[in-house]
C-alpha cells in the first residue's frame, strides 16, 4: 500500500489542483484528465480494497471530502439540478478574488460573488441508489472482510439528533437498550450465517449511534424489500448520465458530502443558504422533504466513475471472464466435478429426490440471455411441487438457496402478504419520486415463492394486482410500473422458484413433483440428521460454479441444430400429439443449461440426448402422478 493516500483522503484537493491548474489553459481539459486520474489510480492491483465502502463502514467513521465506495441498485432518477461549476469567492488572507471549482460538492465557502460574470452555470443529475435488494450475509461478510481500508471515527462530523417528541424519545430510549441487530422487522426464514452470528462482534462495533438509527427509523428510505439495512445515497452524477438505467447495479466511486448545511436545510429551508442549486426553492414541500433529507442519513456521493456490476459475486475475479482466460479455463476444468457433488448435496436436501436435484441445478444458472421480440430467452421458472408442509420444509430449504446465491428474497404467498404487500413501484406525484415495490429487484435476484403458505380467503384488488404482477414477471420478465395514468414496462431478469403442495397457481416453464423417499412423521428426524451446512470451502466452491455458469457464452453448432431437428421429426412421427414446439423449446432450455452447468460452451449430442432423457423422465413421472391425482389440474 502507498505511503500517501491523497487521492483517496482528500480527492477535492486533486480536483481543485488541476481546475486551478487549467486557468492559464482554458483548453487543457481539466474534468476529464480528473476523472481519468481516478480511474488509473483504481486500476492498481488491489486499489479497490483501499477505498472505504459504504456498504461496510457506519457513516460516522468515513471522513467527509474522501474517496468512497458504493455497492448499489439505481432506485430512483430525480430530476437535473443546476449548480455552480465556477464561482468566484473573495480569498480571506489577501482579501483577492478568485475563481473556485464547483464541482463535486454541495455547498460553497462564504464571499461568493454572485453577480460576478464569471460563474459558470452546469448541470448534474441526481439518482437514489439503494444496496442492492437481498443481498445476503455472506457476500456482505466477503466484501467487508477483503477491505483494506483503514477508518477510524470522524472527528470532524457527527450526525446532528433529529427533532422528535417527547413520547417518541421516551419510546426510541427503550429501544436504543437492545442490540440493532433485533430491531430490524423480518418477513422471511432467518439465514443460517444470521442464526450463527458470523460477523456480529465486527458489525456491533461499528454501528451508528443510537441517535442515528433512531432518526432513520422516522425516515423512509424506499428500500424495495421489508428489513432491509444499509445506507441510502443521492448520487450526484456529472456525465454520460444517459448511459445509466433504472434498477441498474453499479460500484460507484465518489467524494463523500455529509455538510451539516444540508440537513439543517432539510429542516427549514433558508434563503440565505448557500446550497449550490439554485433551483431547489420550487420544490414543495413534501418534494423537499423526499429529494433533501438529512445527510447525517441519507449521505450525498458525487460521482467520479461507476462500474456495472454483471454481479455481486465477491469471489469472482473484478475482470469479465474473457478478461481472465486463466481463471475461466481453471473454473471450466473443475465444473462437471463440482456440479457432482452439488448433486449429492442437493439430493438429500430434496428428500432423496435426484431428478429434482439436477432441474434445481439447471434452475439456479437460468439467465435471460437475449429478448426476441418480447420473448425473453433463457428463463428458467420452476415450480417444485410436492413440497412437505411440516417441519417448516421450505424455509430450510430457501436458507440453503440464501447460502448458495448472491442475493436472493423469500416471499411467504400468505393471504396477509397478497392483500397488504406492494410488489409493483409506484410513481408518486406529490413527492416526485417513485415508491419501490418488492419486484424492484437487481438482476439475477433469486425470488422464492413459498405457495405452501396459502390458505383459504378472499384476494382485495392489491392482492389480485400483485399475483398479476408475479404471473408477468416469471412469462414476460417485465414489472409494469404504475405511473397513476399509464404503466411503464420495465424488463428484468429474475429466477423464480415456486416451492408448492399441488400445482402452483402460477404459469412456470417447467413443473416436478417432488418425489420424496422419507415419511412425514419422521421429517423434522430427518431435515435434522442431514448435512445442512458444509464447509466454508465447499460452500465457496459451489457459489463460483453458479455464478460462472450463468456468466458462460453459449452456441449451437449448424450440425448440432440439423441433428436436433431430425430427432424432433421422429419423435412426432408415430404420435404427432406425444410431443409440442414447446416442450422442443424446453428440451433446448434443458440441454443448454446442462451444458452451462457441466463447463460446455456448446451443445454436445450427448448432452442433447441426456436431456431428453431427463425430461422424458420428468414428464412419465408428472403423468403417473396426475393418475394418481386425478381430480389436480
Amino acid at each position: 500500500m502507498p505511503s500517501t493516500h491523497d487521492w483517496i483522503n482528500n480527492p477535492l484537493g486533486v480536483v481543485e489542483g488541476m481546475f486551478a491548474a487549467s486557468q492559464n489553459n482554458p483548453n487543457s481539459g481539466w474534468e476529464a484528465k480528473a476523472v481519468e486520474f481516478f480511474k488509473d489510480h483504481l486500476k492498481e492491483k488491489d486499489a479497490h480494497s483501499w477505498v472505504p465502502s459504504l456498504n461496510d463502514v457506519p457513516l460516522h467513521y468515513l471522513k467527509p471530502n474522501s474517496l468512497v465506495k458504493f455497492r448499489c441498485l439505481i432506485q430512483d432518477m430525480f430530476d437535473p439540478e443546476f449548480y455552480m461549476g465556477v464561482y468566484e469567492a473573495v480569498d480571506p488572507p489577501t482579501k483577492a478574488k478568485v475563481l473556485r471549482c464547483g464541482k463535486y460538492k454541495d455547498v460553497t465557502e462564504c464571499g461568493v460573488d454572485f453577480d460576478s460574470r464569471n460563474t459558470v452555470t452546469a448541470e448534474r443529475q441526481t439518482f437514489y441508489c439503494v444496496p442492492i435488494p437481498g443481498e445476503n450475509p455472506w457476500v456482505k461478510e466477503s466484501y467487508a472482510g477483503s477491505s483494506q481500508a483503514r477508518v477510524v471515527p470522524s472527528t470532524s462530523y457527527a450526525p446532528t439528533r433529529q427533532k422528535r417528541s417527547y413520547e417518541e424519545d421516551d419510546d426510541m430510549d427503550d429501544m436504543d437498550t437492545q442490540p440493532q441487530m433485533q430491531r430490524e422487522p423480518r418477513t422471511g426464514p432467518q439465514s443460517p450465517t444470521e442464526q450463527r452470528g458470523n460477523g456480529d462482534c465486527k458489525r456491533r462495533e461499528t454501528e451508528a449511534p443510537s441517535s442515528q438509527t433512531a432518526s432513520a427509523s422516522h425516515l423512509d428510505l424506499n428500500f424495495p424489500l421489508p428489513g432491509e439495512k444499509g445506507p441510502s445515497c443521492l448520487v450526484k452524477v456529472y456525465e454520460n448520465w444517459d448511459g445509466f438505467k433504472l434498477n441498474d447495479t453499479l460500484e460507484v466511486f465518489g467524494i463523500l458530502s455529509v455538510s451539516p448545511a444540508l440537513s439543517a436545510l432539510a429542516d427549514k429551508k433558508d434563503s440565505s443558504s448557500l446550497l449550490l442549486d439554485p433551483t431547489e426553492c420550487m420544490e414543495t414541500a413534501e418534494e423537499q422533504r423526499v429529494h433533501s433529507p438529512p445527510a447525517s442519513l441519507v449521505p450525498r456521493l458525487h460521482m467520479l466513475y461507476a462500474k456495472p456490476l454483471p454481479h455481486n459475486n465477491p469471489l469472482l475475479p473484478c475482470a469479465t471472464l474473457e478478461d481472465n482466460s486463466a481463471f475461466l479455463t481453471s473454473t471450466l476444468n473443475e465444473m462437471a466435478s463440482v456440479r457432482a457433488e452439488l448433486l449429492t448435496y442437493f439430493t438429500p436436501i430434496l428428500l432423496g429426490d435426484a431428478l429434482a436435484a439436477e432441474y434445481l441445478i439447471l434452475h439456479l444458472i437460468s439467465n435471460v440471455y437475449s429478448r426476441r421480440d418480447i420473448l425473453p430467452l433463457g428463463k428458467f421458472t420452476l415450480n417444485l411441487s410436492g413440497c412437505p408442509t411440516v417441519a417448516s420444509y421450505t424455509e430450510r430449504f430457501y436458507q440453503i438457496i440464501q447460502q448458495l446465491v448472491p442475493s436472493s428474497y423469500y416471499l411467504g404467498m400468505s393471504l396477509q402478504n397478497m392483500n397488504q404487500m406492494r410488489f409493483v413501484p409506484k410513481k408518486d406525484y406529490s413527492a416526485n419520486r417513485l415508491v419501490s415495490g418488492a419486484l424492484q429487484l437487481a438482476r439475477n435476484t433469486s425470488l422464492f415463492l413459498d405457495e405452501t403458505q396459502l390458505e383459504q380467503g378472499q384476494l382485495d384488488t392489491t392482492g389480485v394486482r400483485n399475483i398479476t404482477a408475479l404471473g408477468n414477471l416469471i412469462t414476460w420478465q417485465k414489472v409494469d410500473y404504475d405511473f397513476n395514468y399509464h404503466q411503464m414496462e420495465f424488463p428484468c431478469n429474475i429466477n423464480v422458484l415456486i416451492a408448492s403442495e399441488g400445482r402452483s397457481l402460477l404459469p412456470s416453464d417447467c413443473r416436478i413433483h417432488l418425489q420424496s423417499q422419507i415419511t412425514p412423521p419422521h421429517m423434522e428426524e430427518y431435515l435434522n440428521s442431514i448435512h445442512m451446512h458444509p464447509p466454508a470451502s465447499q460452500l465457496n466452491k459451489f457459489r463460483m460454479y453458479l455464478s460462472v455458469a450463468r456468466l458462460l457464452n453459449y452456441s449451437i453448432s449448424d450440425e448440432v441444430t440439423k441433428s436436433v431437428e431430425d430427432d424432433f421429426v421422429d419423435m412426432r412421427k408415430d404420435d404427432p400429439q406425444s410431443i409440442s414446439a414447446e416442450d422442443l423449446h424446453r428440451m433446448l432450455v434443458v440441454a443448454r443449461l446442462l451444458s452451462l452447468s457441466l463447463g460446455q460452451t456448446s451443445l454436445a449430442r450427448d448432452s442433447w440426448l441426456r436431456a431428453k432423457h431427463m425430461e422424458l423422465l420428468r414428464r412419465s413421472r408428472m403423468e403417473q402422478h396426475t393418475c394418481v391425482n386425478g381430480n389436480e389440474p
